[in-house]
């Protein structure tokens, strides 16, 4: 007997997956009898749109993952702040030009002695650096409320920027070299800082940021309701506009980052930097800059999607925990695989949504039913759906 199981292991392995799996669709058939068709679409319809969000999040700890190692527990945290400054450069009715000038100056700062301490001693560089300090205090502070939108977005790309430098050069440059669950360690010391920092200046109550708003009426949109199908569906399907917009706005952010990693030579060289670092050092990359630049970037991805939440379900700590259920949509899709991401993320928004549709409780679609559904995976697949199998000889 033993001498047949292990001559048909892989075979029986796949029959039981199958098995198992044919009991999960019986399940769900019966349990989706008595729904009507119209709840269904809209769950699926809800799914697809929370997990293009979800994808973004996913998408800046994969950045991070990938071309260090480190697997980043502060990108929910990293969220919070960049949804919180775009919420007060763009409610502000009068912004500081101290204020500006400051983050402006922390910003280019960093950046400009990203490569060398001494970079700021070089003419070019330091009237660079002046040049930029007063544009970017200009963009931030001029114009009044009629151009908030660009405050806003100055703002937050400033304060995302400096947030992923300053992560980077203070808390994991100088961890090189130490094992890598120091460095993950210290992500989790960010992220309570981040806590605490945002709790102090923000506050803990729940905030408004009207940036999705019908123009007409300046007040929300009006739910989409598929009333031309209610005869098909036995029912109306009712869609949140809200969640369509930061829908599309996330896939533009990701069709956008996907075009500047492939096809832009600062993308190139963190591809080059993720596969094998040590290799891209040796054909002249400067390791240590790509990896700052990686940090920054993926904290803008941050930014962005914490916006997006924001803007869709409101503006408050508990976003920080929307990146806890985004966990399972990384390690799902492949923590090294960028569009793995996306899909991982749609997938455990479908979940969530059909997890709380079969169970009123709304603690069993988001902090149940996603990880059962990884569990299952990874059993199967490891490395997740679109995750690289690495095989280390010795």
């Amino acid at each position: 007997m033993s001498d047949f199981i292990n001559q048909y292991k892989k075979q029986l392995t796949w029959a039981m997956y199958a098995v198992v799996t044919i009991a999960i669709l019986l399940f769900l058939q019966n349990q989706l009898a008595d729904k009507k068709a119209a709840r269904i679409v809209q769950t699926i319809i809800s799914g697809v749109l929370v997990g293009g969000v979800y994808g973004l999040v996913a998408l800046g700890i994969v950045v991070i993952n990938k071309a260090s190692g480190v697997f980043n527990f502060a990108h929910g945290w990293m969220m919070v702040v960049g949804g919180m400054v775009f919420y007060t450069f763009f409610t502000g009715t009068e912004i500081s030009v101290i204020g500006a000038g400051l983050l402006a100056t922390a910003t280019m700062l960093m950046v400009m002695t990203t490569v060398s301490i001494y970079a700021l001693l070089e003419p070019r560089n330091l009237i660079m650096t002046v040049g930029g300090i007063i544009i970017l205090t200009f963009l931030m502070t001029f114009g009044g409320e009629a151009w908030k939108w660009i405050h806003a977005v100055t703002g937050t790309l400033l304060g995302a920027i400096l947030t992923g430098l300053a992560v980077e050069r203070f808390t994991i440059r100088p961890l090189i070299g130490q094992p890598l669950f120091t460095a993950v360690l210290m992500t989790l010391a960010v992220a309570e800082v981040l806590h605490g920092v945002t709790q102090i200046i923000w506050g803990t109550v729940e905030l408004n940021l009207p940036i999705f708003v019908d123009p007409e009426t300046g007040g929300k949109f009006k739910p989409i309701r598929l009333d031309g199908f209610q005869e098909t569906l036995g029912g109306i399907a009712i869609v949140r506009v809200e969640l369509v917009i930061a829908f599309v706005l996330a896939i533009i952010a990701f069709v956008g980052f996907i075009i500047f990693f492939r096809y832009t030579s600062v993308g190139l060289a963190m591809r080059a930097t993720s596969e094998d670092q040590q290799l891209a050092q040796s054909v002249g990359l400067r390791v240590r800059v790509i990896l700052a630049i990686t940090w920054a970037v993926a904290t803008l991805l941050a930014a962005i999607a914490g916006i997006l939440q924001g803007g869709a379900v409101g503006l408050s700590l508990n976003i920080n925990y929307v990146a806890l259920r985004v966990f399972p949509a990384v390690l799902l899709g492949g923590l090294e695989s960028v569009s793995g991401a996306l899909i991982g993320g749609i997938i455990i928004g479908l979940v969530e949504q059909f997890g709380t549709l079969l169970n009123s409780s709304q603690q069993v679609g988001t902090n149940l039913a996603p990880y059962v559904v990884l569990m299952l995976v990874l059993v199967i697949r490891p490395d997740g759906l679109f995750g690289e199998k690495r095989i280390e000889r010795i």
